[in-house]
């Protein structure tokens, strides 16, 4: 539970995964395990280096006295502590870095998928190995300058490493390019025989409704492909200083030409991806909060 021995092993995985990555798709099996490793220790290094009781199961009494230093007290040995995956330290170290960890869950899911596919039946989706590596180094890099490392973490790779990402780069644009397109196309298809008085009314109907599924917070928004109310949802969270409630968005949706944007996508669109601080206090913001024991559950 050393932050410094886990960034070592970190880079050890990541080294490997690089490795395997460049013999070709014959070890790209091991590429993608490894670099899900890599992933999960950095992760849970940032989170050491806070205290190492932010990386163990918060229900295993014994692995958080080993935590906090009292393992003397413990029934099993250290060997046996019980830390959490994956999937639970991003949360964590989103929940402590927001913005500055570009990685969502959604984008997270890939490399977790590949990781754990390989690892527990041999089996990852051959073809978002180039993704899944993508995904894996946007989110150390940001850890890399928290944690003080440098760039000597990626080696002999890091001109790999900066070929990937830029490579990434361009086909969000693209990507971002075709979605903006198509959205002005079904936008057109709808909408562009209705006089203006008659559209302006629709569409103040249907931008009343916000995006289907979990989010915490929405915010309207104006789409950036056909000007219509859209919204962005994510999440909200108190800077103690100001004591104010800041909202990090995370996805862009209009129901007017069914755009949808999110990840890195949404950090090309200028200033949809900005922290959004509400006029509402912290007391009345959160007045009749309740978590959602569904979704607590599941984690």
């Amino acid at each position: 539970m050393n932050s410094e021995q886990l960034a070592r092993s970190s880079r050890k995985w990541m080294t490997a995964a690089f490795t395997a990555f460049a013999e070709g798709p014959p070890a790209h099996d091991l590429a993608v395990h490894h670099a899900g490793i890599a992933a999960e220790h950095i992760l849970k290094a940032y989170l050491a280096s806070l205290h190492p009781v932010l990386i163990v199961e918060g229900k295993d009494f014994n692995s958080m006295l080993h935590a906090t230093g009292h393992g003397a007290h413990a029934s099993v040995p250290a060997e046996q502590v019980k830390t959490i995956g994956l999937t639970e330290a991003h949360l964590r170290v989103q929940k402590v870095l927001r913005k500055r960890m570009p990685v969502d869950q959604r984008a997270l899911g890939p490399l977790a998928n590949a990781r754990n596919g390989v690892a527990h039946s041999g089996i990852y989706d051959k073809s978002e190995v180039e993704a899944v590596f993508t995904t894996c180094l946007r989110l150390i890099d940001p850890l890399l300058a928290e944690l003080e490392i440098g760039r000597s973490y990626w080696g002999d790779y890091q001109s790999l490493h900066d070929r990937l990402l830029e490579e990434s780069v361009v086909a969000v644009r693209v990507r971002l390019e075709g979605k903006l397109a198509r959205a002005k196309g079904i936008f057109t298809e709808r909408y562009g025989h209705l006089p203006q008085k008659d559209r302006e009314l629709v569409l103040a109907t249907i931008s009343r409704v916000s995006p289907p599924g979990y989010i915490e917070h929405d915010e309207p928004a104006t789409c950036p492909a056909c000007g219509s109310p859209g919204w962005l949802s994510g999440d909200t969270h108190v800077d103690e200083e100001a004591w104010a409630v800041l909202f990090t968005p995370f996805v862009f949706t209009c129901p007017a030409c069914d755009l949808r944007v999110e990840h890195e996508e949404l950090e090309e669109l200028e200033g949809l991806d900005e922290e959004i601080k509400l006029d509402e206090s912290p007391e009345d913001f959160y007045a009749n909060w309740e978590p959602d024991e569904d979704l607590y559950r599941d984690r």
